[in-house]
């Protein structure tokens, strides 16, 4: 049916929604540049309650397998698209792209002229945005950012793997492929609530700490940055988007919102100890105000070179290190795995169960 997708600022698309949901669609709009990877990027639980822009012209042509989901269900609040195919193929294809949306009563429109609606969020920032088969906009909030993490995190610890190394990954919206790549280095991990305690995490014995991904502001959590402080004082520490974030915050950093983020499969980002440049995933809004780490114990190690914005911290004492990308990536080129490397050589080399401080 014809429908329309409407932004805060008062500018309308018309397009077709493909399928009847049984909400409307609304949500912050901002918008995704990867030419492949919409199916790891609406289960990615980072786009909790977001509007999807997908810049390629044409989605949906390799449908949707059993093996790249980021979580067990989509997290986005609506995707808008120029053009989905109606099938898609590939030999490890179950549905395709508009079935599984519509399996999961995520609305869908198309026909939606994109680069037009990608050059309002680049030029005005990201704003509230919804679908609607009205050409009459609706009221729309102020709010773009609730308190979302406690809805994609886990309710009670669990265990993957049985490996030498234990780690625990604390849940702010985490993605699979981060346990996958804990798991690969063999680790035995246990996904813990976003707000475990640091008493809880010190019953758990863990040789080091993660800090995962998640949604939307990281002052939503800003009451637990103590206890955040104490875990990540005690243990070798990697701190993945949110969570590098969050390390910021912890240690007297202050962040910002970004006009409209860095999402996409090819941001590229220098290491500033080794002067080398990776491709890198990311996901974000929010970044760590450079200006305001000169007075912690941190030093940026990582910058993003299209606009030197901070894309990673090290701690000048303690074996805590972040990255505002995902070294993960999935999707994206996996250049920057060598983080969860050196993450592991830190925990080896503080021991087995070891508190430091």
């Amino acid at each position: 049916m014809n429908g329309y997708l409407h932004l805060a600022n008062g500018d309308s698309f018309a397009g077709h929604i493909e399928h009847t949901a049984t909400h409307q669609a609304e949500g912050e709009i901002v918008f995704f540049t990867g030419m492949t990877g919409y199916q790891e990027v609406v289960t990615d639980p980072s786009y909790k309650d977001q509007i999807i822009v997908f810049t390629y012209p044409l989605i949906g042509n390799y449908g949707i397998n059993e093996k790249d989901y980021e979580s067990k269900k989509p997290h986005v609040a609506g995707v808008v698209v120029y053009e989905c195919s109606d099938e898609g193929f590939h030999y490890e294809a179950m549905y395709s792209f508009k079935q599984y949306l519509k399996k999961w009563n995520i609305p869908l429109i198309t026909h939606v002229d994109t680069r037009a609606v990608v050059k309002r969020i680049r030029k005005e920032g990201t704003m509230r945005s919804a679908f609607s088969t009205s050409a009459e906009p609706p009221a729309f909030t102020a709010e773009c950012d609730g308190y979302v993490v406690k809805e994609v995190s886990t309710k009670e610890p669990v265990t993957y793997g049985n490996g030498e190394k234990h780690v625990v990954l604390m849940d702010f919206g985490y993605k699979k492929s981060i346990l996958q790549e804990l798991l690969n280095r063999e680790c035995k991990v246990t996904v813990v609530p976003y707000s475990t305690s640091s008493s809880k995490v010190k019953e758990l014995q863990p040789d080091g700490i993660v800090l995962s991904n998640g949604p939307g502001d990281p002052t939503q959590v800003s009451s637990q940055l103590d206890e955040l402080k104490e875990i990540i004082s005690s243990y070798p520490t990697l701190g993945i988007c949110f969570g590098h974030q969050l390390i910021g915050l912890a240690f007297g950093a202050q962040t910002k919102k970004l006009a409209f983020g860095h999402r996409g499969a090819n941001q590229p980002v220098i290491d500033l100890t080794n002067n080398k440049v990776c491709m890198t995933s990311q996901n974000h809004s929010y970044v760590v105000d450079e200006q305001t780490i000169t007075s912690t114990p941190l030093n940026v190690r990582f910058k993003n070179v299209n606009d030197g914005s901070v894309e990673g911290l090290m701690h000048k004492d303690l074996p805590v290190m972040s990255v505002q990308y995902h070294p993960e990536a999935h999707p994206g080129p996996s250049d920057s795995t060598y983080i969860f490397d050196e993450f592991m050589t830190k925990v080896q080399q503080v021991g087995s169960g070891k508190v430091y401080a």
